[in-house]
């Protein structure tokens, strides 16, 4: 009987929020939006950061609508809503009181050079304070910053779990003729028109904010994706034709990278009515690019990381909890290293060296107490915290 679990979806999703703490080091680097800033912040490494951008929180969801539809092959519709809102609300809650906090002292001490201590700033965080205000924008409290991602995953599970109550085994046809219409150019096509679609309909509008209520051009592109990722779970030939097509997929998610640099680049100095007739073209660009770079990274993964390893069970154990750590810890680093005026290569590297040391020595702290391991979403009835790597066992693309 053939192997039916996509170990490589959790060995892309392991490497996807590793990447992120790559991605969030250059976040302090660049000109973009960030809680904090380097003082010697450019636009240097954005073209590198453009390489993901577009598409990695994407490729997260879907990854975890594969993980909740093999779930939901074991349990009952309402044991699989209470097992996945155990999982992510308790963190979730856990990281907005604890976790998330000091990544807000510190921003709200270098933009607004707020003088107080931490227990002073916490009792404004919990008191719900919105007087930390500059150039007209206040940062709201308490936050989840980074865990919005655990916030919108909750709220598509229980989308799931309504539409699986309601439809029941038609929604096992509707994969399988889904799965059937993906096949050639139309894989390619049908994904990237619904994200195309998207941004070129709703950015201008509703550009992201993680403001779960009004962020509907981030529920757009993140939704779809992971119902997608659900549907198309037990599709074994579908990943089969995403293996096929993954160098063609390759090349054509780094034309598109190529086109919107020379986008940016053209339309730096342009006037502003130029550039309108052209930001729709460079919107559906995007959304192509997105889905084309989702392709090639699961094509290439069905390729190469379809097995098992004692490796694979650890780190799928660990990821979420050093996704939970992992910015607080990067921004208090960056806070606390700033008056050194360290080289930008240097200090980011050192930054994610620290980061990654400190957010896996927090799992195996937190593994091993049964209520912490709760509260960093790990499986409380797992025999981790009595054993070493070879006893830890998961599901495939478990957890968020």
């Amino acid at each position: 009987m053939p192997n039916t679990r996509l170990y490589f979806l959790d060995w892309i999703r392991i490497c996807a929020f590793f990447l992120l703490i790559l991605y969030h080091t250059g976040m302090y680097y660049v000109t973009w939006g960030f809680h904090i800033k380097s003082p010697f912040a450019s636009d240097t490494i954005e073209p590198l950061m453009m390489m993901s951008s577009p598409w990695r929180l994407g490729l997260l969801f879907m990854v975890s609508g594969v993980a909740a539809a093999f779930l939901m092959k074991k349990l009952s519709t309402a044991a699989f809503l209470r097992q996945r809102s155990a999982r992510l609300l308790l963190p979730l809650i856990f990281g907005m009181l604890v976790v998330v906090p000091p990544q807000s002292y510190c921003e709200v001490v270098e933009k607004v050079g707020y003088g107080g201590s931490y227990l002073d700033f916490m009792k404004l965080y919990l008191s719900a304070y919105h007087g930390f205000c500059k150039d007209a924008s206040c940062l709201d409290l308490p936050t989840w910053n980074h865990l919005w991602f655990v916030t919108y995953l909750w709220v598509y599970t229980l989308l799931l779990g309504a539409i699986a109550a309601a439809f029941g085994p038609q929604l096992q046809r509707l994969s399988d003729k889904l799965g059937g219409a993906l096949t050639g150019w139309k894989l390619v096509a049908m994904p990237a028109a619904v994200l195309a679609l998207a941004r070129v309909a709703l950015y201008s509008r509703y550009p992201s904010t993680h403001n779960l209520v009004v962020d509907w051009y981030n529920h757009a592109q993140y939704l779809p994706l992971f119902l997608l990722g659900a549907l198309l779970a037990h599709q074994r030939a579908v990943w089969q034709r995403m293996e096929a097509l993954r160098f063609a997929a390759l090349g054509l998610a780094l034309g598109c990278w190529s086109a919107l640099m020379a986008y940016y680049a053209l339309t730096d100095n342009m006037n502003p009515d130029d550039i309108m007739p052209l930001i729709q073209i460079q919107r559906a660009v995007w959304g192509l690019l997105q889905w084309s770079a989702m392709l090639a990274v699961f094509g290439f993964g069905h390729r190469h990381l379809q097995f098992d390893s004692a490796k694979r069970r650890y780190l799928s154990q660990a990821v979420f909890p050093v996704y939970i750590v992992h910015q607080t810890l990067l921004i208090v680093f960056a806070h606390v290293l700033q008056p050194a005026r360290m080289q930008p290569a240097k200090e980011g590297l050192v930054l994610v060296l620290l980061t990654l040391t400190c957010s896996f020595a927090i799992f195996e702290a937190v593994r091993r107490v049964p209520l912490l391991r709760a509260c960093f979403g790990i499986h409380v009835g797992s025999s981790a915290a009595q054993a070493g790597p070879r006893a830890v066992q998961d599901t495939p693309a478990q957890a968020a």
